[in-house]
């Protein structure tokens, strides 16, 4: 879960002894972030840091402004990019705060805990009625059903935030009142959830269409009834590094020939294959978009993630596959439903 460890901060007016005491209990992620009572970032503060002042000649009567490094390393939310957190990362800062354009802190990020803090918007596809799991969904919504000890959706939810994703919107319509009360507005998890209210089918992805107040400039889209370790950081990479309008996440799907393959010219046959293997792709329901890209999407209106694809391809736009390594599984069937109660133990998520 995300949840902000706000005994990260201290307020600039505290003494060097609540300084001392609050780093004692932090023990292995001992620094402190210093600020205003506005909560403005002023500073850090580590045990090197007072070790360094009292050598200097400072003592416990000295503010605790006179210890700290100024100027810390920081994340802006919302002006930030991958490439940032990898660095920060890579460089042995385990623990960052995160602020608003005015300087405030909103969070704090500990990546002994997270695996990532991706610059992305989060939407989860939870409005369809799950016929195929009928009597299961005749009173509950399948992305609330059980898979282990928690429902489906709060497993992709969870995922979404152990890679830094704190902004997320739920698209409902079947039973979406179930939905509402079952998360409510994320504060239990330390995160922001909205929703988008279906009051028609919109397909699988048309609801986006009624959004108008995302944050950030890629958005990740998926569908609420998949069980998946996929990595989200490589994901964004892959679609970075490829520069994508839209980039899916994809499952290889291999089609064994029981018999020789022959291929043909006209008449004569040129080669032959024994017994091929042939491997495609097969969409896992799980995108990244540019944010603009969501205005290509009629407002209100019956409209699919393929859909948007073709629209984006024939306009010359670039979609980007990326091959998905690791668990996946589409709940839509008993049978789907039956194996992931079997596989939950045994997924390293």
């Amino acid at each position: 879960m995300m949840k902000p460890n706000y005994k990260h901060l201290l307020q600039s007016t505290s003494s060097v002894h609540d300084a001392l005491a609050s780093l004692n209990e932090l023990a292995a992620d001992a620094i402190l972030f210093i600020v205003s009572d506005k909560n403005t970032l002023i500073g850090s503060l580590t045990d090197g840091d007072l070790r360094r002042g009292f050598l200097s000649g400072l003592n416990f009567e000295n503010p605790i402004t006179d210890f700290i490094q100024g100027n810390p390393k920081k994340l802006q939310k919302g002006n930030y990019a991958l490439k940032d957190v990898i660095n920060f990362r890579n460089s042995g800062y385990k623990i960052l705060p995160v602020v608003d354009v005015n300087n405030q802190v909103v969070n704090i990020v500990n990546f002994r805990y997270f695996k990532s803090y991706l610059p992305l918007d989060a939407i989860i596809m939870a409005g369809g009625r799950g016929e195929r799991l009928k009597p299961l969904t005749d009173t509950l919504p399948k992305p609330l059903l059980k898979v282990g000890d928690s429902p489906i959706i709060e497993h992709n939810i969870n995922r979404l935030i152990n890679y830094g994703i704190e902004d997320i919107w739920i698209s409902i319509k079947y039973l979406g009142e179930s939905i509402k009360d079952y998360f409510g507005n994320g504060k239990a998890k330390s995160i922001n959830i909205n929703y988008i209210e279906e009051d028609k089918a919109l397909g699988t992805i048309g609801a986006l269409s009624l959004l108008d107040n995302l944050l950030q400039d890629h958005v990740l889209i998926m569908n609420s009834d998949l069980l998946t370790n996929i990595n989200f950081e490589e994901f964004f990479l892959f679609y970075l590094e490829h520069d994508a309008d839209i980039a899916v996440a994809c499952i290889p799907y291999q089609v064994n020939v029981p018999y020789a393959v022959m291929e043909t010219e006209g008449n004569f046959v040129k080669k032959l294959r024994e017994k091929p293997t042939y491997t495609h792709f097969s969409n896992a329901g799980i995108y990244i978009i540019k944010k603009n890209i969501i205005d290509l999407i009629p407002n209100n209106s019956f409209y699919n993630a393929t859909d948007l694809m073709e629209q984006v391809i024939n306009s010359g736009g670039k979609v980007a596959a990326y091959p998905l390594i690791g668990y996946w599984l589409d709940i839509g069937r008993h049978d789907d439903y039956i194996k992931a109660q079997e596989d939950i133990n045994h997924i390293e998520f």
